[in-house]
């Protein structure tokens, strides 16, 4: 792997991330997930070392850094089997959005916990009508007195059941045009009408997925994060980081494989020679390599990017991002796995189940397909079919 784009500090950070996730592994995450738990051990050993809160401010307990470091540790985690997804919801887009909107009272309630680990918190957007739409999303706030009462509905939203608040994307109404639009609330686990019902996922993972309904959720004036006539500015600030992270889990899962392919290439003999010495083998395990190691280039662009402010061009580059590093995370598993033959799809090699895992990488937080919109749109200046 090449490391000359990066900092002394960070090619260190990413040789202690990588040993914290070598002494946890993929057979820590398979166990928790047969066993129905959650990984406490590893998120709560990885906030003592500062990690999980390594983008958020200072002041509030973080790391001061960004989404290069934050995005660091997320891969290297991946790459040895044992990636923490609740990183890319809690720290990279609540932490963001509190960090750079939020009230002072919600930054002082919020990112301490965020930082350290003791508190998570999740994130409402996708709606089942709505899918990839964010347009019709239908969750309304309306105001009654000094209280707002939300009424909705979200889907396929991770981790509900540990959060200690969801972030939840609902519509206000404009006074003055009376258009619907997007802010963002917090909304505690407990708070009366806010059901959750979890959904029965063919994914393995330690993270479950929910569906959450809000019956005349009421809440505090306070729980309106920042400005509300800036709700659509909030809401692409934590959704950049969000696919750079989802790019920093792809790619973690595609080196995963490919190093267990890899290993196997190197002493699986059949012939005279081991496997990896036909070009059948060897050459489009090289091509999965050359992939990720692309798509880690433009999440390390795109994270340099929003660390430095430039949302615009962020956005372009974590799209981007997202879009090479779901490709490549799917290859390098199917590759991976046609590598290994019918053990591949044994438990003892535990590649079987990534299969499905690399999907998550093309699909969500948003699909490949809208992606190209973005970029057909944004970057080519095509028409909108939409």
């Amino acid at each position: 792997m090449s490391t000359v784009l990066e900092t002394e500090e960070h090619q260190a950070l990413r040789a202690a991330v990588a040993a914290l996730g070598k002494r946890y592994g993929r057979d820590y995450m398979t166990s928790v997930v047969r066993d129905g738990a959650h990984p406490h051990e590893l998120w709560t050993e990885a906030a003592k070392l500062g990690y999980l809160g390594v983008n958020l401010p200072e002041e509030y307990g973080g790391g001061g850094s960004g989404m290069a470091e934050l995005s660091i540790v997320l891969e290297e985690l991946g790459a040895a089997g044992s990636p923490l997804l609740m990183m890319v919801v809690s720290p990279a887009i609540c932490g963001t959005v509190i960090a750079r909107f939020g009230t002072d009272t919600q930054k002082r309630q919020w990112l301490p916990g965020l930082a350290d680990g003791s508190l998570t918190m999740a994130f409402g957007i996708t709606e089942p009508d709505a899918g990839s739409n964010s347009h019709r999303i239908t969750t309304t706030a309306r105001r009654d007195g000094e209280e707002w009462v939300l009424n909705g509905r979200k889907v396929f939203v991770s981790g509900v059941d540990i959060a200690d608040a969801t972030l939840i994307v609902g519509r206000t109404e404009d006074a003055r045009s009376g258009k619907l639009k997007p802010c963002l609330f917090i909304v505690p686990r407990e708070a009366p009408g806010f059901q959750r019902s979890q959904i029965d996922m063919e994914l393995q993972a330690p993270e479950k997925q929910f569906e959450l309904v809000l019956d005349d959720v009421r809440l505090p004036a306070e729980a309106l994060v920042g400005d509300e006539d800036a709700g659509l500015l909030q809401l692409f600030a934590g959704l950049n980081p969000e696919r750079i992270m989802t790019a920093a889990f792809g790619i973690g899962m595609g080196r995963y494989a490919l190093g267990r392919a890899v290993e196997y290439a190197k002493t699986r003999q059949v012939w005279k020679e081991p496997i990896g010495a036909h070009q059948a083998i060897a050459h489009p395990l090289a091509q999965a390599h050359i992939e990720l190691e692309l798509a880690r280039l433009m999440m390390q662009k795109a994270a340099r990017l929003y660390d430095d402010g430039d949302d615009i061009g962020a956005g372009e580059a974590a799209n981007m991002a997202k879009y090479a590093a779901g490709e490549a995370c799917v290859k390098a598993v199917d590759q991976s796995v046609h590598t290994l033959g019918g053990n591949g799809l044994t438990r003892e090699y535990g590649l079987g189940s990534l299969i499905t895992a690399s999907r998550v990488a093309r699909i969500a937080p948003v699909s490949r397909e809208m992606i190209l919109n973005y970029v057909s749109h944004q970057s080519l200046g095509l028409p909108k079919s939409y």
